[in-house]
């Protein structure tokens, strides 16, 4: 990874080169020198620096300041700018300015046609290329975690560690990871897309032509192990996860498992009434009065999740109501248990883990967690277009918060770097989930 951002460090100055020797060959132009004289005898250029509200709070924007300015500009625009403005693209770029004003990856606005995408239902199946994208949000980079045996991808040649370079020729390298995939990745049944990555130390640019499929996520996929080990992965938290992690779970029971290891390696997290609704499932008796999780907005409020009086329960500080809970709950696992986790394993797959660890329900293995222990809220705007705002943290039942930190394994073990980069591990090489097993002997 070091050598990949030697990469982007060398390619974004380069970028920053290339227009700062344009900046200054064209800006000692006699013409640019004159066009900057006569918007700055405007006498509206004095008013925008000397206006403003007395009675605003500190951090508050001014937004009639703001909106004198904003008008300058555009007379500007509409007075010198050589070619042709397109007013919804700049009006979008305002708010997107707005949000990235905030400094949180995670807080982004979305137009109308993003928005659209955004409400595509997260039933487990889409139109794709059958692989798990994750993103740095501090760098943007957007790279493989695993690609699905069998799938379109796989089939093209794609390798966990690829880094998403560009998509149809187009640079997407920044690109927020939902709109890189709703808008770019995912497409028309047997249509084909051209997807460029960058591959190993060299960052070695690659081009795969995918053929886009219908693509039956397998969010949860499960079997027995040698010396009756139950095995349980799970791809990510959709809404059809729960039911099919207590399906697993069931399956494996009637099999005869003695002991269970649960992977959320690689899981980015997704909805949140799924993950205390496995909880709540494999929670032993002794374990199940208690808080799950619970969330704190800058004030304080928030949202609670526990068990109480063999119910799973939800609260909340703002008076929302859950069509879900209360849910009865009389299951229980009683077996050792263990869950394998890495620094892709975020979020909701936090959610779980923490629990785990604060309940000593199990022992968990693998390295450090991504640390995102911060909940997100779409808004509509009620034009078709919406935010997504970061709003509050999310606490363990300890009360743990694991944002930027991640949590630390119970035992520490890293994956064998020749695995790193194979499409397929069998379960025998796997040496994570070796460890794992021996961990639970």
């Amino acid at each position: 990874m070091e050598n990949k951002n030697k990469f982007w460090k060398g390619f974004l100055a380069g970028a920053l080169v290339m227009a700062f020797s344009g900046l200054v060959i064209v800006g000692v132009s006699a013409g640019i020198f004159l066009i900057g004289k006569a918007v700055m005898d405007d006498p509206a250029q004095a008013r925008i620096v000397e206006e403003g509200s007395s009675d605003l709070k500190e951090g508050e924007l001014d937004l009639d300041e703001i909106n004198t300015k904003m008008n300058y500009i555009q007379k500007i625009i509409k007075e010198y700018y050589l070619f042709e403005e397109d007013a919804g693209a700049v009006e979008d770029g305002i708010y997107m300015g707005m949000m990235y004003g905030l400094e949180d990856p995670y807080s982004v606005y979305y137009n109308e046609e993003d928005y659209a995408s955004m409400l595509e239902d997260t039933s487990g199946e889409y139109c794709g290329i059958g692989a798990m994208v994750s993103q740095n949000r501090s760098t943007g980079i957007a790279t493989v975690t695993k690609v699905f045996e069998g799938a379109p991808s796989y089939e093209a040649g794609m390798l966990p560690g690829d880094i998403i370079y560009k998509v149809s020729g187009e640079d997407v390298a920044g690109m927020e990871l939902d709109l890189l995939v709703s808008n770019y990745i995912r497409g028309e049944e047997g249509s084909k897309v051209k997807i460029t990555v960058l591959r190993g130390e060299s960052n070695e640019e690659v081009e795969l032509t995918i053929e886009r499929r219908q693509i039956e996520v397998p969010t949860v996929e499960h079997e027995m192990l040698e010396d009756h080990v139950g095995y349980i992965y799970v791809m990510q938290f959709d809404s059809v996860t729960s039911q099919q992690f207590a399906d697993a779970v069931d399956d494996l029971q009637q099999q005869g498992m003695e002991k269970l290891v649960i992977d959320l390696r690689d899981n980015p997290g997704g909805v949140l009434d799924g993950v205390v609704e496995m909880l709540a499932y494999v929670l032993p008796e002794d374990k199940m009065d208690g808080l799950l999780l619970y969330t704190a907005d800058k004030d304080g409020k928030g949202d609670r999740y526990y068990c109480e009086d063999g119910q799973l329960k939800y609260e909340s500080d703002y008076g929302y109501k859950n069509s879900s809970f209360p849910r009865e709950d009389g299951h229980q696992i009683d077996v050792p248990m263990a869950v394998l986790v890495n620094g892709n394993s975020a979020s909701a797959s936090e959610v779980f883990t923490g629990a785990i660890q604060d309940y000593e329900a199990g022992i968990v293995i693998g390295t450090q967690t991504f640390g995102k222990g911060i909940v997100q809220n779409l808004i509509p705007l009620g034009d078709g277009t919406a935010i997504k705002l970061t709003t509050a943290h999310y606490y363990t039942p300890g009360g743990f918060d694991l944002h930027k930190v991640g949590l630390t394994p119970d035992v520490e073990v890293e994956l064998d770097e020749k695995l790193r980069t194979q499409a397929v591990v069998e379960k025998s090489e796997d040496n994570q989930l070796q460890a794992a097993i021996e961990a639970l002997r």
